[in-house]
C-alpha cells in the first residue's frame, strides 16, 4: 500500500471518528489490532473490542486533525479530541501491517494556562494551530 493510500485511509478514519460513524472508523484496523493508552495503563486487543469501548463512551466527541505525518508503516496524527466540548491535545501513533493498522498508541494532554515567566517570548496559538487573539 502506497503512502498516499495510507494517508487517505487515515483521513477517512478521522472523518468517520468525528462523525461517530463507528463502522467506518474501525475499518482501518486489523481484526487482531491492539490499542494502547499508556497514561491509563490500558491495552485493548481486537478491532471489535476497540470499537465496543468507543461506542460505549458516553461523551460527545469531536476530532480536529492538526496534521498527519508518516511514511511506510509508521504514521502519526496530531489532533484535538474534545469530550463534551473540553479539548484534549492528542497524538496517535499508528503502525500499519499491510493495508491495516496493527498497533495504535494514543497520548492525551489537557490544556494548561501559560506561565507568566515566559510571556514576553511567546505568542498564543489557537486549538487549530493558528495564531489566537491576545489573552486578556
Amino acid at each position: 500500500m502506497a503512502d498516499q493510500d495510507k494517508r487517505a485511509a487515515l483521513e477517512r478514519h478521522w472523518r468517520a471518528s468525528d462523525a461517530s460513524d463507528f463502522e467506518a472508523e474501525h475499518d482501518i484496523y486489523l481484526e487482531d489490532a491492539i490499542l494502547e493508552y499508556p497514561q491509563s495503563g490500558e491495552r485493548i486487543r481486537g478491532r471489535r473490542n476497540i470499537q465496543i469501548t468507543r461506542t460505549r463512551q458516553p461523551s460527545e466527541k469531536r476530532f480536529t486533525v492538526r496534521r498527519i505525518v508518516g511514511s511506510g508503516d509508521l504514521w502519526i496524527t496530531e489532533y484535538v479530541l474534545s469530550y463534551d466540548a473540553k479539548p484534549s491535545h492528542t497524538v496517535s501513533i499508528m503502525q500499519f501491517s499491510g493495508e491495516k493498522v496493527a498497533l495504535e498508541t494514543q497520548y492525551f494532554a489537557d490544556p494548561f494556562e501559560p506561565s507568566p515567566s515566559r510571556a514576553q517570548w511567546v505568542e498564543s496559538i489557537g486549538e487549530d494551530g493558528t495564531q489566537a487573539p491576545p489573552r486578556t
